[in-house]
């Protein structure tokens, strides 16, 4: 198995097939054992892999006999494949880590997350209390983070789950992301002036952004911004690519993927997908003695008021609340129960498709699926986190908002960029609150974990992977649909564009994301590392898995960056 490097430096499988889309053959690490090697090596009593069998603690050798039972053989043989499922794991390389050096450039920990630790009045970490954070992700050890001091009651979010091992896919110390922007770059303060127009826009509804002047404005400030990372059109932010993901399919059609807003059975259970949506126009943490009482893991004050009327996703501030109440994989279950519904075809690797007498049910039918896409979801979260907390530790957007309000008020001189401090967005949010900070969504701000990676993204680009490697990504969802004016129901889209289930999988994925950012928790670029991220635990999973079915399969798809790959 030979490697080759990828477009962001990260080092990549090359899955051998040339001339087409790169594949990875059944059993080709170590080659598997038949029936007849596995039933020789139990007649002699050893070990079917031929290894020393005292490295494998727990391992029962069966006991000598001239002539193996089924069950002897089937034992040998289950064990090998879980030995080569490791030793797949083995082989995969761990990538070289790096950070943006924040950390380090700044003594005061101003660049990264440090929420629900005590802070100054500036909203300054105590030093001490970071130092014991560092410690405890440096040792590893239990006792380290229950030394942690905190500055209230909230507690921080697990941050022992990222040196979780996995028995299935890639280990998470094996996965890499590159460095987020640095907090002194033109980039970060590109994404802080977006998140500020993602505030102000919150109840501007998706369909009403052509005719809104306020989008408009948006649109010519982000343009004139140094370093801007969204999808432009000739160096123009325009409307329809505002606040929008950069994957195949997400500038295609309406804002909201199907997958957001189409009914779907749930076993016999009709599901319409209205929710409970956030009033229109109550934001949060926008002074800064909420700000810093939150900052200092304080409980918030209030509680988030909702509309009593159920609603479809029409704007930002509904996009984000459903990726706030949402558990894990539950966009992705949903969708896997639409498309299922729908009858979409599955991909030609499916051993089912063509056979005359068997269908999919265990293996390669509904229930494998729907276990797939929620297995995936807590293998991504094990890798992103190790990301957060043992590597990266980026600040919220929350945490940069009030390094901008120190700025501005001339409390402290931190090096924050002059895109932000020169922009339409800060003044206008300025002029809305009377201070700088980011208006949140909810009353207790962003989660109690960092920013970088992000793990609806990666869970995103996980399960999203899971269902593009299953379904047919060219078939043409029919009679596609938006949110009415009002959000109660639904009416046709007559955009004209098809829109095709690969494309809408990766809106979804899109949609989950930039409904974080929508909500103050999350950067845009938290979004495509994180997406690829999940995309490699789901590679890794299918890779491991497919060495334990019966059939001859394969799995099909298109990457988040356009490519193909077979498996």
């Amino acid at each position: 198995m030979t490697r080759s490097i990828r477009d962001d430096g990260r080092q990549d499988q090359d899955r051998g097939a040339p001339g087409g889309a790169p594949t990875l053959t059944r059993r080709s690490v170590l080659g598997y054992l038949g029936a007849t090697t596995a039933v020789a090596a139990m007649a002699v009593g050893l070990p079917a892999c031929g290894d020393d069998d005292s490295n494998h603690r727990g391992t029962p050798t069966p006991t000598p006999t001239s002539t193996p039972t089924p069950d002897q053989a089937r034992a040998v043989a289950a064990r090998d494949v879980r030995r080569e499922a490791a030793e797949m794991a083995y082989v995969r390389p761990h990538p070289a880590q790096q950070t943006n050096g924040d950390e380090e450039r700044y003594p005061t920990r101003i660049g990264n997350f440090s929420k629900t630790l005590p802070h100054n009045d500036l909203g300054e970490v105590d030093p001490a209390a970071y130092d014991a954070l560092l410690v405890a992700v440096a040792s590893g050890k239990p006792d380290d983070f229950e030394a942690i001091p905190l500055g209230g009651t909230a507690k921080l979010a697990n941050p022992q789950g990222g040196l979780a091992f996995d028995l299935e896919g890639p280990d998470s110390h094996a996965l890499a992301q590159p460095p987020p922007p640095r907090f002194d770059s033109a980039e970060i303060a590109g994404e802080m002036v977006e998140l500020y127009w993602m505030a102000l826009l919150r109840d501007v509804h998706f369909v009403d952004y052509d005719m809104s002047t306020d989008v408009a404005a948006a649109c010519t400030d982000l343009s004139n911004l140094s370093d801007f990372r969204g999808p432009m059109d000739d160096g123009d932010v325009t409307p329809a690519l505002l606040f929008r993901g950069s994957t195949p399919g997400e500038l295609i059609g309406p804002y909201v993927s199907q997958f957001l807003l189409r009914d779907y059975p749930c076993g016999s259970i009709p599901v319409t997908q209205r929710q409970r949506t956030p009033v229109p126009g109550i934001d949060y943490l926008t002074d800064v003695a909420s700000w810093l009482a939150i900052q200092n893991g304080q409980a918030p004050v209030g509680a988030q008021q909702f509309d009593p009327t159920l609603r479809h996703i029409r704007n930002l501030r509904d996009l984000a609340r459903y990726v706030q109440a949402d558990f894990p994989c539950q966009a992705y279950l949903n969708a896997c129960l639409m498309l299922l519904a729908m009858g979409v075809p599955t991909k030609p690797g499916n051993p089912y498709k063509t056979s005359t007498t068997q269908s999919g049910f265990v293996t390669f039918g509904g229930p494998h699926l729907l276990g797939l896409v929620s297995e995936v979801a807590s293998r991504a979260l094990k890798a992103v986190w190790y990301q957060k907390w043992f590597l990266h530790r980026r600040l919220r957007p929350e945490e940069y908002a009030g390094r901008v309000q120190m700025v501005v008020s001339q409390r402290a001189d931190y090096p924050v960029n002059a895109d932000v401090l020169e922009s339409e967005a800060l003044a206008r949010v300025q002029q809305r609150n009377g201070t700088a900070l980011l208006p949140m969504l909810s009353p207790d701000g962003c989660p109690t974990h960092p920013a970088y990676g992000a793990g609806h993204n990666t869970i995103a680009g996980a399960c999203v992977t899971i269902l593009k490697a299953w379904f047919a990504e060219d078939f043409v969802i029919p009679n596609p649909v938006v949110a009415s004016a009002d959000g109660t129901t639904l009416v046709p889209y007559v955009g004209g564009e098809a829109l095709t289930v690969g494309h809408e999988l990766n809106k979804l994925a899109g949609n989950v994301a930039q409904g974080r950012n929508g909500g103050g928790v999350h950067w845009r670029s938290d979004y495509p590392s994180s997406i690829r991220l999940g995309e490699e635990v789901a590679i890794g999973m299918l890779e491991e898995q497919k060495i334990t079915f019966n059939e001859e399969s394969s799995f099909t798809f298109t990457r988040f960056d356009g490519s193909s790959i077979t498996i």
